[in-house]
């Protein structure tokens, strides 16, 4: 049987053929930003995820460009408005450079904060070492069980940005009311002094005119 360290490595070498980048961005107001990715062969796969950790109503605009066959043009692969997040994959048609763009127009006052992450994979995947005695029967169950590791472990990532990204909005819900209710019982304090105040101003009024009234 294999070991543990033995199927990472096996895992490394399924992988080899994957680069990933995964960043955090804050867009100001009215900002557009892209962020680009080369790709060098065609049929690759490319998967694009993000979600808006704070800021405004946590929306964005997207927008995916990829490479034309026409030389000095770029065409939309998919766009968004106003989308709190997003997990997409897609095949690179062509050979060449991508670029994927947040745009928040949408905001007049708020600054967002992105997380996204950009994961390039080729079709051809790094084949298994042979090693002496062992079958070609028991290699592809190996690279089957460790592809379905490879494929869990990508889940379980997923679920932890999913998990982290509702507890940034439910925080920042959270201190949006305690702000709100903060500013409510300063204005409500404000009131009452304000009313106290009148109701002196009121009751000396109306012993002054009876006073005079009297006299």
């Amino acid at each position: 049987m294999l070991s543990i360290l033995s199927l990472l490595s096996l895992l490394g070498l399924l992988t080899s053929f994957t680069s990933a980048t995964a960043l955090t961005y804050k867009l100001v107001p009215n900002e557009k930003e892209c962020f680009y990715t080369f790709v060098d062969k065609k049929d690759a796969k490319i998967a694009f995820y993000f979600a808006v950790q704070s800021g405004g109503s946590f929306d964005i605009d997207y927008s995916v460009y990829g490479p034309s066959k026409e030389p000095g043009k770029e065409r939309v692969i998919m766009d968004g408005q106003k989308e709190r997040q997003g997990d997409f994959v897609f095949t690179a048609t062509e050979i060449g450079e991508y670029r994927f763009c947040f745009d928040n127009s949408v905001s007049t006052f708020s600054d967002k904060i992105v997380d996204f992450e950009i994961t390039v994979e080729n079709e051809n995947r790094a084949s298994l070492p042979q090693k002496a005695g062992a079958s070609t029967e028991q290699l592809s169950g190996v690279e089957e069980t460790v592809l379905k590791l490879s494929g869990q472990v990508s889940t379980l990532t997923r679920q932890q940005k999913y998990f982290r990204t509702r507890e940034n909005r439910n925080f920042s819900t959270v201190r949006s009311t305690e702000k709100r209710i903060f500013n409510f019982s300063m204005i409500e304090g404000g009131l009452m002094v304000a009313m106290a105040a009148l109701q002196v101003f009121i009751v000396k009024m109306f012993f002054t005119g009876g006073r005079k009234g009297y006299v």
